[in-house]
């Protein structure tokens, strides 16, 4: 390939761009003249163009490895796109039959074929192997890099086999390519694919655009997002969850509250994921919920907020997730709610896994921690944790900058940890360190009789909440780094040696606190019961339960009514989130109750919670409606019980709590069948004069020749013809 090829015209020819980004055109350069390349360029930078354009001006046919079949359709279609010829480019993966892969191996022997897509997978197969022997390679392009790496955030075993593959197939210049890497999960790639002699092309990896912050996870996450969502509407977003099951919830609240969100993981139907993506990307809807699954090669550029409703397992994969939020450089805001015991969940799941992956799994862990709890500057954690240095003291777009805390003094704490560091030899954690200097005889200090060095317990007396900080600072102030091959061994830099000979001032600010209230089994919560409120709510329903001639539990029960004092519900509409309260009750009772609330919220100007109480998919909406289907068509109970797995007391249960959220149910064709007519004009007549339903209170009136049962039974039928 001659060297003077013009590439701003070949740039112009292919792709209609006029100007190269960043290290673009130096990269491309280093690919034509033959060499191995090792590209590290965040989301968004441009990275495929690197082995694009060159694959196309290069003699031969270029194989780039690729973990995602989604994204190689994605990027063969753009190319072919642009082309004026068909099959420059292809993939070959498990979803294609053997008439398409002999298409694609036709294409490429005719010399047609100047890309070819492939999942390291179809790399490693004998046939490919065997086929690919015969071609002329002009290089291999291994993208998503990181996956060879352990201590990348997305680990996949069949990348380490891409070097052994290439010398089968006979050797041509690698270029590998990754949004994320470390120093360690550089030298890891470099190594694992033969080329530690590649010209390295780093960018930069901050993107001043993006604002970062980190939330207490509290029982309330579900309404945050959506009040979040609803004050950002119109605009695009993802959130990310790591269980399939969350992301079919909150999607599911999501929709409930009128936001178009689908969800998207692993364990749905390709088509359905394919269908998703087109939705978001023409913008069909405008949230995706999802696993990690998505995003990888997703080309939206506006979208404009990422959301984490967990905490990533590691920075990188926290980074390259961010990194989806703003490519077209406008807004993006990044936010993720952090629980400590979601750190705790996480490294529950490792259990069982070998003890050297465990071992990474906690270290990865314990970053990301560090970056959630911290209350340095996110941008400047962020970028040092990449290996670049972040020289402003406030970014001005992160939660820690915009709201600093009030920096103390460090010095002597600095002091004591350098000294401590210095007497295990450097051979240690920052948890030991910590541990070392509280003077806690832990069994690993024990075992190693540090507990005998003098400098063992010299930090006892200080506040403890500052040794975090004073390593973090530490270590982005240069003063201490962390050893790569071993990683996290904390070792002195040659600064830090000088800091301990003439100590200077050495301001720090205390992490922030995370109070763990958050638990995923307790349901939404709410605010203080309006004591005035509720008296005057349960005055009302006594004086329509006399003009209509119901006991006053007919029309709301006294946990509705307990809600409405907490809620303040003043719509049908908003009336429908309170517990027990249907449609028909709704409209049947509702309007003075919410009038009667509106009144009260004005005269003492409440002001009401911005959004009542969010709207949540019910599990049990299902059996909800066969159940009254089963009723609809008067099939026998106890068959409609056998039919939903429930015994008879579970679906009674359940037919209750329907009839009192306020749907009518006729199960007379029953009751006919099992009862006694005279029992059933008894009970009936019980519940017409009492002013209570409690079940004891109907039992001990009633006497024993009536079964629980039974009074259940005429019950329901009683709730439903009077109050529904």
């Amino acid at each position: 390939m001659p060297k003077d090829v013009n590439l701003i015209q070949q740039l112009k020819h292919h792709f209609g761009f006029d100007n190269f980004k960043g290290d673009q055109e130096a990269i491309i350069r280093n690919v034509l003249a033959g060499n191995d390349t090792f590209v590290l360029m965040p989301t968004g930078g441009g990275k495929s163009l690197c082995y694009q354009l060159p694959s196309l001006i290069m003699e031969g046919t270029a194989i780039v490895i690729s973990p995602l079949i989604a994204l190689m359709k994605n990027q063969v279609d753009v190319i072919n796109g642009m082309s004026e010829e068909e099959g420059v480019a292809h993939y070959l993966n498990s979803s294609l039959n053997k008439a398409a892969i002999d298409q694609v191996k036709a294409d490429i022997t005719e010399g047609k074929t100047k890309l070819l897509y492939v999942a390291p997978e179809s790399l490693n197969k004998e046939d490919n192997v065997e086929f690919l022997k015969t071609v002329k390679i002009s290089f291999y392009a291994i993208d998503e890099a990181h996956c060879i790496s352990e201590w990348g955030h997305d680990f996949r075993p069949e990348y380490r086999n891409i070097r052994p593959t290439i010398q089968k197939i006979g050797t041509a210049p690698v270029i590998a390519l990754t949004a994320t890497a470390t120093d360690k999960v550089r030298t890891d790639i470099k190594k694992n694919l033969g080329i530690m002699d590649a010209k390295e092309f780093k960018s930069s990896f901050n993107r001043p655009n993006l604002y970062y912050e980190v939330r207490p996870k509290t029982n309330e996450i579900n309404k945050m997002i959506i009040r979040f969502i609803k004050q950002n509407a119109g605009k695009s977003g993802i959130v990310y969850c790591l269980s399939r099951k969350k992301v079919e919830e909150l999607a599911a609240d999501l929709c409930a509250n009128d936001i178009k969100a689908a969800a998207y993981h692993a364990g749905l139907e390709s088509a359905k994921r394919s269908e998703t993506q087109d939705d978001f990307l023409m913008e069909k809807i405008d949230i995706i919920v999802a696993t990690i699954a998505f995003g990888m090669g997703i080309d939206k550029p506006d979208v404009r907020f990422v959301i984490h409703y967990d905490i990533p397992k590691s920075l990188e994969g926290y980074y390259q997730e961010t990194g989806r939020a703003g490519r077209d450089g406008g807004e993006g805001k990044c936010i993720a709610f952090y629980s400590y015991k979601d750190l705790q969940k996480l490294e529950k799941f490792m259990e069982g896994k070998p003890v050297a992956e465990q071992d990474i799994g906690r270290q990865l862990l314990k970053e990301t921690a560090a970056y959630a709890e911290s209350s340095i500057c996110r941008r400047k954690m962020l970028l040092h944790y990449f290996g670049e240095e972040y020289n402003h003291e406030n970014c001005g777009n992160c939660d820690n900058c915009l709201h600093p805390k009030k920096k103390v003094e460090g010095k002597d704490q600095l002091i004591i940890v350098l000294n401590a560091i210095l007497a295990v030899k450097e051979n240690f954690r920052a948890e030991y360190i910590i541990d070392f200097v509280k003077g806690i005889a832990t069994e690993d200090i024990l075992s190693h009789k540090h507990d005998q060095l003098e400098e063992f317990g010299s930090g006892e007396d200080e506040n403890e909440k500052l040794w975090n900080p004073v390593i973090r600072q530490a270590l982005i102030d240069g003063l201490l780094r962390k050893d790569v091959e071993n990683y996290g061994l904390l070792k002195l830099t040659s600064a830090g040696k000088r800091f301990l000979k003439s100590p200077t001032s050495f301001l720090i600010v205390e992490d922030t606190e995370f109070k763990d209230d958050y638990d995923e089994e307790v349901g939404e919560g709410g605010g203080a019961l309006d004591q005035e409120l509720y008296m005057m709510l349960k005055d009302l329903r006594k004086k329509m339960s006399r003009k209509l001639n119901v006991p006053p539990y007919v029309i709301f029960q006294d946990p509705s009514l307990e809600q409405m004092a907490t809620m303040y519900p003043i719509t049908q509409q908003e009336l429908l989130n309170i517990q027990g309260v249907g449609a028909g009750k709704a409209k049947r009772y509702g309007q003075e109750f919410c009038d009667l609330i509106r009144r009260h919220c004005e005269e003492n100007e409440i002001e009401r919670p911005e959004e009542l109480r969010v709207r949540t998919v019910a599990k049990k909406s299902i059996l909800k409606v066969k159940i009254i289907q089963g009723i609809d068509r008067k099939i026998d109970l106890e068959e409609v019980a056998r039919s939903q797995g429930l015994d008879f007391d579970e679906l009674l249960s359940e037919i209750e709590a329907i009839v009192y959220s306020g749907t009518r149910l006729n199960i007379d064709y029953y009751i006919d069948d099992v009862m006694d007519e005279d029992h059933v004009d008894d009970i009936y007549e019980y519940f017409q004069e009492s002013d209570t339903d409690d079940l004891e209170a109907a039992m001990e009136e009633l006497g024993e020749d009536y079964s629980e049962e039974d009074i259940r039974l005429v019950r329901v039928k009683f709730m439903s013809e009077m109050a529904n």
